[in-house]
Parts: C-alpha cells; sequence; structure tokens
C-alpha cells in the first residue's frame, strides 16, 4: 500500500483511537490530538500542487478483488487535488474552531471526534478514488458519518429528525447512483473513471445512456441539496456549529459537485445533462435565495444561502459543459462557465466557513441565532462584526471581495448563451440570465440582513440569553484566517490561477487540452462596462430596494400552506408510509405459521414458475424414465390418497397418522429404488416426527370453527396444488434440461480412493460436504440452546411469580 493510500485512510486509521485519548487524557482538550490529521494531510497534498500544476497526475493502485474488477485506485489531478486540499485545509479550521467551542468537561468529545474524521477520511476517498464502486463505498461513508454528525446531540428531537432527514435523501441518492455505475460497468465493462471517459463514445451508442445519466445526477443532486431534494440541508443545521461550517461549506455538499464535474466528460455529448443540471442549478439558485429572506434563525438564513450557491456552481457546471462542443479551448466561450464554477468553489469554501463560525460565535457568546432578538452587538463584538461584514459582502457578491469576481464570471456566463447556436441555448436560454438576476437579488437582500440585523441597530442585550462579548482569540482565528483568505484573493486571484484552478478545469475537460492545449485563467476586477457589470449595478440597485421595504412584501411567504411544501409534502409522506406499513404487517402478521408458510410457497412457486416460461423450459422428455411397477402404482395411491384425506380431517389425531402414513409411504419407495441408507432414515425421522406431533398436540386446543370453513381448506389445497404442480415440473425439467454431468459420478469415482470408505452418502455428508453438515450441527445446536433459555426463563419467571405470590399472602 502506498503513501497516497495511507493519506486517504489515515483519518479512519486514526478515528479508533479517539476514544481512548479522550478518556486517558481528560485533561487535554482531544481536539488537539485530532488537529494533527488533517494538518500534516493539509501538508502532504500541498506537495502534490507542482506535479498538477505541470499537467501530471499521480495514480497508486491496489489490488482488493481484480475478479470483479474491484481495485482500490487512488488517482490525483487537479480536481480531486483541489477538493482534497479543502477537505483537509478547512478540515484543520474547523477542528481548531472546535477545540474552543465545545467544552471538553459536558461534551462527548470521543464520539464527536471519531465521527468527524469518518467522514474526513470518507471525503478523501470520494474525491481520491479512480474506481467507482470504491468511491460508492465512500460515498456511503459520508452519508453515514454525516448522520452520525447531524444527530451528534441526539437529545434533541430536530437533531435526530434533521439526521434521519438527510440520511433518507442522500442514501436514496446514493442507491440511485450504483445503478448509474452498474450500467456504466456494464457498457465499458470497467468501473473506472478513466476508462469510462476513454469510451464515453460507447457509452453515448448504448441505450442504457440516459438511465445511467440520470441514476447518477440523483445521487449528484441529493448530496448537493439540489432542488427538490434540498430539504435535508436546512434540517441539518441542528448539528454542531463546527459540523455545519464543514460539511456545508467544503465537503458533504461539494461532493454532488464533484460528481458532476468529474462525469462531465463521459456525458457531454448529451443536451439532456446540459438542460438538467443548468434548469436545476439555476432554480435552485432562486429558490435557496428566496427562501433564505424570510428566516429568522442565522443558521437557517445560511443553510438555504448554501443551497443557493450550490445552485449557482450546479448551473455553472451545467453550462460549462457546453466548451465541449467547441474543438479547442481557443475563443472557447463557454470555458468561463467552468473557471467561474471551480473559483466559486473555492470562494464559497472561505466566505460560508468564516459566516458558520461566525454565527456560532454569536450563539455561544449570546446565547441565540434568532435575528429578532440580536441587534447591536457590533459594539461589543468588533472582530466577529468584520468577520461578518466581509463575509456577507463577498457572498452578496460585492467588491473588493472574492465573491465579487466568481459572481461576475458567473454573470458572464449566463449571457453569453445567447452565442450559442446548439441545444437551444440562444433561445430558451434566455430564462438563466434572468433567474439568475433575479436570484441574486435576494441573495444580495439575505446577504445583507445577516449582518445588519445581528450587529446594527438598537441593541437589546436585557433580552439575550447571555451577556454578549467578544469570542475568546481560539475562537476567533478559524474564522478570521478564512476572512483574511477573502479579501487576498478578491486582491490577488491570480495566485490560484495556475496552481489550482486552471489544473482543475483541465481535468474536467480532458478531451480538449489534448496535444498540448492549456487553459488560460486570468482573473482581474476591470473589465470595462460589461453586461455583467451592468446586472450587478442593477442586483444592488433592487436589492437595496427590497431591504429596505422588506416589512411589506414578507407577507409573500405566508400564501402556501405548510402541506403543500416540500417539506410538508415529505413529512406527510413520513407518517403516509409508516401508517401503510403498520397496516400491511397487520394484514400479513397473522400469528399462525401456515400464513406464512403460505406467503413463502406462492412467493416461491411463482418465482420458479415465471424463470421456467422466461427461460422457456417447458420442454419434457419421458423416455428415459424407467418403468413403473404395479405395487409402486399401488403405494403411490396410497401416499396420494392418505395425504389428500388430511384436508378433510376435523381432528388432529387421525390428520397426524395420516401424514405418518405418508412418510412411511415415501420409506417403502427408498426401499424399493434400492437406497436403504435413506429408507432408513427416513423411517427414523418419520417415527419421531409422529411421536413429538401426538405429544404437542395432546396439549393443544381442539381445531376452532374459523378452521375447518371450506374457505380455509379450499385456500390451502390451491396453495398445496401450486407447490406440488411446480416442484413436478421442477423435477420433470431438471431430468430433460441436463447440461452437465451429474456430480453423483465423481463421487461414485472417487469416495474410496480420496476418503477410504465404500459408504458413498456417509462420506458425502462428512467428507465432501463436511462444511455442509458441521453448519446445519451449528444450527441445530443454537436452535436448542435458545428452546433451553426460553424454558429455563419461564421456570424462573414462575418460580418468581409463586414466590411473590407467596410473599403477598404471607404479609396479609
Amino acid at each position: 500500500m502506498s503513501v497516497l493510500h495511507l493519506a486517504i485512510l489515515l483519518p479512519l486509521l486514526a478515528a479508533p483511537f479517539i476514544p481512548f485519548l479522550f478518556r486517558a487524557l481528560k485533561r487535554i482538550h482531544t481536539g488537539w490530538f485530532v488537529l494533527i490529521v488533517p494538518t500534516l494531510l493539509f501538508v502532504y497534498f500541498f506537495r502534490y500542487i507542482g506535479i498538477t500544476s505541470d499537467g501530471g497526475v499521480v495514480m497508486e493502485t491496489v489490488r482488493w478483488m481484480p475478479s470483479l474488477g474491484i481495485n482500490f485506485t487512488a488517482y490525483v489531478d487537479g480536481l480531486g487535488l483541489l477538493f482534497a486540499l479543502l477537505i483537509t485545509g478547512i478540515g484543520a479550521l474547523v477542528v481548531l474552531y472546535s477545540i474552543y467551542y465545545l467544552n471538553k468537561d459536558k461534551e462527548s468529545l470521543g464520539h464527536f471526534y471519531v465521527y468527524l474524521l469518518l467522514f474526513m477520511g470518507a471525503m478523501l476517498g470520494v474525491v481520491l478514488s479512480d474506481n467507482m464502486i470504491v468511491m460508492y463505498m465512500f460515498w456511503e461513508l459520508t452519508s453515514i458519518s454525516s448522520f452520525l454528525l447531524i444527530g451528534y446531540w441526539y437529545e434533541k428531537e430536530r437533531s435526530r429528525y434533521g439526521a434521519q432527514k438527510s440520511m433518507l435523501i442522500t442514501v436514496f441518492g446514493g442507491l440511485s447512483m450504483l445503478g448509474g455505475i452498474v450500467l456504466l460497468e456494464s457498457m465499458v465493462g470497467s468501473f473506472s473513471i478513466r476508462e469510462m471517459v476513454a469510451n464515453q463514445a460507447v457509452i453515448v451508442d448504448s441505450p442504457f445512456f440516459i438511465p445511467a445519466m440520470i441514476l447518477i445526477l440523483l445521487g449528484a443532486f441529493t448530496k448537493s441539496a439540489q432542488f427538490p431534494f434540498h430539504i435535508w440541508l436546512p434540517d441539518a443545521m441542528e448539528a454542531p456549529t463546527p459540523v455545519s461550517a464543514y460539511l456545508h461549506s467544503a465537503t458533504m455538499v461539494k461532493a454532488g459537485l464533484y460528481l458532476v464535474a468529474r462525469m462531465s466528460p463521459v456525458f457531454q455529448e448529451s443536451s439532456l445533462w446540459l438542460w438538467i443540471i443548468v434548469s436545476f442549478g439555476t432554480f435552485t439558485l432562486f429558490w435557496g435565495s428566496f427562501n433564505a429572506v424570510k428566516q429568522t434563525d442565522l443558521k437557517g438564513i445560511l443553510a438555504y444561502s448554501t443551497v443557493s450557491q450550490l445552485g449557482l456552481i450546479m448551473s455553472l457546471l451545467g453550462l460549462g459543459a457546453s466548451a465541449l462542443h467547441y474543438d479547442g479551448v481557443d475563443d472557447n466561450i463557454f470555458m468561463v462557465a467552468t473557471i467561474a464554477a471551480i473559483f466559486h468553489l473555492i470562494n464559497h469554501a472561505t466566505f460560508k466557513g468564516s459566516l458558520f463560525m461566525m454565527v456560532g460565535i454569536v450563539d455561544h457568546e449570546t446565547g441565540t441565532r434568532d435575528i429578532r432578538k440580536l441587534g447591536g452587538l457590533m459594539t461589543v463584538m468588533p472582530i466577529t462584526f468584520t468577520i461578518a461584514v466581509i463575509g456577507s459582502l463577498s457572498m452578496a457578491g460585492l467588491p473588493p471581495f472574492n465573491g465579487f469576481l466568481s459572481k461576475e464570471m458567473f454573470l458572464k456566463a449566463t449571457t453569453k448563451v445567447f452565442s450559442a447556436d446548439f441545444f437551444a441555448l440562444d433561445t430558451i436560454g434566455l430564462v438563466i440570465p434572468v433567474v439568475a438576476f433575479i436570484a441574486s437579488v435576494f441573495t444580495f437582500v439575505y446577504s445583507l440582513l445577516i449582518f445588519t440585523r445581528t450587529f446594527m441597530g438598537k441593541p437589546h442585550f436585557e433580552k439575550l440569553p447571555k451577556q454578549p462579548h467578544e469570542a475568546p482569540i481560539g475562537m476567533l482565528i478559524p474564522p478570521a484566517i478564512l476572512a483574511v483568505l477573502v479579501v487576498v484573493l478578491g486582491f490577488i486571484p491570480n495566485v490560484l490561477s495556475n496552481t489550482l484552478i486552471r489544473p482543475a478545469v483541465e481535468a474536467i475537460y480532458p478531451s480538449l487540452v489534448e496535444g498540448g492545449q492549456a487553459v488560460e485563467v486570468d482573473l482581474y476586477f476591470w473589465h470595462g462596462i460589461t453586461p455583467e457589470l451592468l446586472m450587478t449595478i442593477g442586483i444592488v440597485a433592487f436589492g437595496t430596494l427590497l431591504f429596505f421595504t422588506i416589512n411589506r412584501w414578507m407577507g409573500i411567504y405566508n400564501r402556501i400552506p405548510y402541506r403543500l411544501t416540500l417539506n410538508g409534502m415529505y413529512d406527510g409522506t413520513l407518517v403516509w408510509s409508516n401508517k401503510a406499513a403498520y397496516r400491511f404487517k397487520d394484514n400479513y402478521m397473522t400469528g399462525f405459521i401456515r400464513s406464512y408458510l403460505i406467503y413463502i410457497f406462492v412467493f416461491m412457486s411463482g418465482m420458479l414458475l415465471i424463470s421456467m416460461w422466461w427461460f422457456d423450459l417447458f420442454n419434457f422428455s419421458f423416455g428415459e424414465m424407467a418403468e413403473i411397477a404395479p405395487y409402486e402404482y399401488v403405494l403411490g395411491a396410497v401416499v396420494i390418497l392418505s395425504a389428500f384425506a388430511i384436508l378433510f380431517m376435523r381432528s388432529r389425531l387421525p390428520a397426524i397418522i395420516l401424514l405418518g402414513v405418508v412418510g412411511y409411504g415415501v420409506a417403502l419407495f427408498f426401499v424399493f429404488f434400492g437406497a436403504p441408507d435413506l429408507a432408513l432414515t427416513q423411517l427414523v425421522i418419520e417415527t419421531v416426527s409422529v411421536a413429538l406431533f401426538l405429544l404437542v398436540f395432546y396439549h393443544m386446543p381442539d381445531i376452532s370453527k374459523k378452521e375447518v370453513r371450506m374457505r380455509f381448506k379450499v385456500g390451502n389445497a390451491i396453495v398445496s396444488v401450486l407447490v406440488g404442480v411446480t416442484v413436478m415440473l421442477l423435477s420433470f425439467m431438471t431430468l430433460s434440461n441436463k447440461s452437465i454431468s451429474s456430480i453423483s459420478e465423481y463421487y461414485k469415482e472417487n469416495v474410496y480412493e480420496l476418503a477410504a470408505w465404500k459408504n458413498m452418502v456417509n462420506v458425502v455428508l462428512v467428507d465432501f460436504r463436511g462444511f455442509d453438515t458441521l453448519f446445519e450441527i451449528i444450527v441445530l445446536a443454537v436452535a436448542g440452546l435458545g428452546i433451553y433459555t426460553m424454558i429455563k426463563f419461564r421456570t424462573t419467571a414462575q418460580r418468581t411469580k409463586g414466590e411473590g405470590e407467596h410473599g403477598h399472602e404471607a404479609k396479609k
């Protein structure tokens, strides 16, 4: 295993040791030990920048299940490295922040940091795995670990609700993605992403192209909270603030964006790929920004703003797919969309991470996040206020911050759709810049709300749960670092151009950069009087107007009843599904074993008959059958009549006797067929079974009237006939459709030579099928222990009850 593999797995390997450190070194905050992991990983991955900047990649493979095409192939290119640095860099700042946010004496830090490391390792596995099955395993681990992180404060109902919601939605998307992965493998014969990109033409020509694409997008949309799957993200805000800052600024929600970017070279030929991503992304941008304005919880505002920003990046990735329909990178008008997507992905991690940490500080120092109770904090929390202003204005897309640059590039990309003469971008594409403009107006409004309602205005400190004051320096350092990056990347953005942005963009366009072509990334503020600059001026003007008249139009949010909202539909679906499940369970969980046997027999017979019909196996040949002797006819008639007569018995005793007749008749058949061992076994089993039946049924009540109704008997008869016919047809089919020779010949030839014994049955049971026999014995032993335990508990319970009644009588 290479160092690269160990780096990916390091958080997972370190996680089991955290609980021991938490218990053994209680005087030291566990976060200090955890901080070592992301810091080392960030330094390690930082060393790869020189390789990816020169167009190189690093690939290391560990053979895992090569026969199934599943190997752990770690693949580092510009795109994977960018995400790895975000995961580890933001992760280190989040861990440092959590040291001062979470009290080591009050919180179960052993659990918290285990979950956090699991999530970190899972995210690294997602972005650095070339094999899609391995990537899927890490993908689902992110869902599990995020479920644990969101539900960390499990004593709160809202935390449990948010964790369950995120799990249900993201796991649904993950399973859909798995279906797409399987379809893609069936097309190219490999789970490797590089192989899929290389065989893109084969995938396009496949009839499963569209289903595979939709299934992959379901996985991406659910993870990146695209409409209508975005509803899990606001409820995930019930997690501790360090978790929110990590999951929703740089990691989990970015996994879907990574998947879309990585799979764009595979699906870029389809107009459906472009329109689905652009449509859902653009509407998510609008819907998130529109709903963020009505929130009164600071975390709620940031949650919907995250939804909005994810929609912005997703729409850019969709528009960027249009660049693949040009012959090269020169004069490629849609290359700016992908550059903007990558740049804004970095910018979003910086300003949104700082804002989440700022909200955590406000909550930690005032005891509330409700903007209706806050205000005037600027005088007592000046550093936090500065962080809030920088992060909010960058998110609003105002200069001189980095968010302005990427937002301008986004607006530029939306206005370029008129220049495209394919996929109807020059006609229907008119909607894209209009929706982008409206969404940006609401983005401006909620960005102003964050810092004005929290830090400006008249203070009401007496109404706050805590007396507000500035946070300790340790809690301020991480958001301050991110705020500084917001400013630095705004003034000198080209520091990222050739180190992170260009290699990531080239990884998305492998077909365009072949033959030595290179993507040019040059980021600067002033581009002249451009359409996007005019749109920005309009956004500020309309946004300011809406901000100062917000009380007049806020009523529009109350027009839609809750039950018609997506959250209301989700809650209603859960309630309905629970009721339906209980009703379905009550219908088939009758408490009667015969009912359960009916379900099993009908399902088994139905599947076998459908399979035989599907594969056209109803072709029987009776030419090689042995002749039936007269006494065999007589014995067969006795067995059949005895079995049929059981149906009409109104008492259990004659039914048991007739059942014994059937068993002994089968034993006689074994004698006639020259199988004395089987005959003896059958006789012993039948004798014991009849004796046990007689012993057990002696203590049972008489057959009730319900059990002797004709409808009940007819139902059993139908099932019995169905099973009998199925087994008979299966037997005839087996005899008539032999494709390979019987294994009995192998036993005949090797029983004496390999096992040194002449009794074939004993040798097969003990030697050739020794493990089967061993496991059967284990099953019987476990069943025996279970029965003994139940009897023992019953005896103990009766004894305890008797002693209690005796003591009660004595007191009287």
